[in-house]
């Protein structure tokens, strides 16, 4: 069984492609920036768009049904690792025990100049 999962709730796609998709027991959510989705921009300064990005994959999760307590792996990844740590901050902020599986990494750029993008993979219960 594979759904296509949209909510108006985050931003748009910027390319031919989901903001999730539902296959089997698992909810793919796709690479979110630190997008505001009324006004299609990025939020100013790392810790705003972390904030942003985590809000993003809350409302597309919900919309599926799950939370971010339903994540059992997330990829952060970064422009800077020298954002690491406010990074971490924010998304700590999120997340609860037992934290899913994560990896973050450094990559030369992302799109629209995003400082911070995470997609997740959650399970359904």
């Amino acid at each position: 069984m594979k759904r296509h999962i949209h909510t108006d709730k985050a931003p748009a796609a910027i390319g031919p492609y989901s903001q999730a998709m539902e296959a089997g027991d698992f909810v793919y959510v796709s690479g979110q920036l630190g997008l505001n989705p009324e006004t299609r921009s990025l939020e100013e300064g790392i810790e705003a768009q972390a904030k942003q990005m985590m809000e993003n994959a809350k409302v597309i999760l919900a919309e599926a049904g799950l939370t971010l307590a339903d994540a059992v792996k997330c990829t952060i990844y970064l422009a800077s690792m020298d954002d690491f740590s406010t990074v971490n901050e924010v998304y700590a902020s999120y997340m609860e025990e037992p934290y899913p599986a994560r990896v973050a990494i450094e990559v030369s750029r992302l799109p629209n100049d995003g400082l911070v993008e995470m997609d997740v993979i959650a399970l359904k219960k």
